[in-house]
């Protein structure tokens, strides 16, 4: 709920907000987006675009895809 209300405060200042997230913190990323869309915007504010990507995270024989998003909050 804290990031969802950070992302509130930011929408308000800025009127877009990009929310980022890798690995099993995506979830919570777009749990954060629904929460600003739906409950707490009051229908003020709508996903705008959603990007998913992989990265390569690590060197040599540690080297691993790890899934990220970004998810654009906006008026």
């Amino acid at each position: 709920m804290s990031y969802a209300m950070s992302a509130l405060i930011q929408l308000t200042q800025a009127g877009e907000v990009v929310v980022k997230a890798r690995g099993m913190a995506i979830g919570r990323a777009v749990d954060v987006a629904e929460i600003v869309t739906k409950r707490l915007g009051n229908g003020q504010f709508r996903v705008k675009d959603i990007g998913i990507n992989t990265e390569v995270v690590g060197e040599g024989a540690e080297m691993r895809n790890v899934s990220s998003i970004e998810i654009v909050v906006g008026k």
